[in-house]
């Protein structure tokens, strides 16, 4: 996800969401997603919804920012961005219901059919591991 924080309103770009299932399962996702993170939603781009911040550096020496929780209303399908191997909790997806996977992103195509708690869950993992690691006591 290399696309920087944005002043644009949650609310204005969820207003446009025209697909019926979508804009339903956004309305869930934010919910979702402000009650697990606590944090307040920001637009990420022209398209994600994000909360908090998470700073990643790799091992080539690539960084970046971006939203430690998200997701987004595309046109097949609701994503929700989980940190890499979350996707992979085999426990979890079994019980989450239909769904579909990719690196760090998870395809929803309609919340109704999906255990919430199993999600919350799979969100709430997702964002504490993205929090800075606190320094050790001395």
């Amino acid at each position: 996800m290399a696309t920087g924080r944005t002043d644009v309103p949650v609310e204005v770009f969820l207003d446009g969401v025209t697909h019926r299932v979508r804009r339903r399962d956004a309305a869930t996702l934010l919910a979702l997603m402000e009650r697990v993170t606590g944090e307040t939603a920001y637009m990420w781009g022209p398209s994600i919804v994000g909360f908090g911040e998470y700073h990643y550096r790799y091992d080539s020496g690539r960084e970046g920012t971006t939203p430690a929780a998200a997701f987004s209303p595309r046109k097949t399908a609701s994503t929700v961005y989980l940190v890499p191997g979350l996707t992979e909790r085999p426990e979890l997806l079994e019980r989450l219901g239909p769904h579909t996977t990719g690196v760090g992103c998870l395809y929803l195509k309609d919340l109704a059919d999906v255990d919430l708690d199993v999600l919350a869950e799979l969100v709430r993992e997702s964002y504490e591991f993205a929090q800075p690691t606190p320094p050790p006591a001395e």
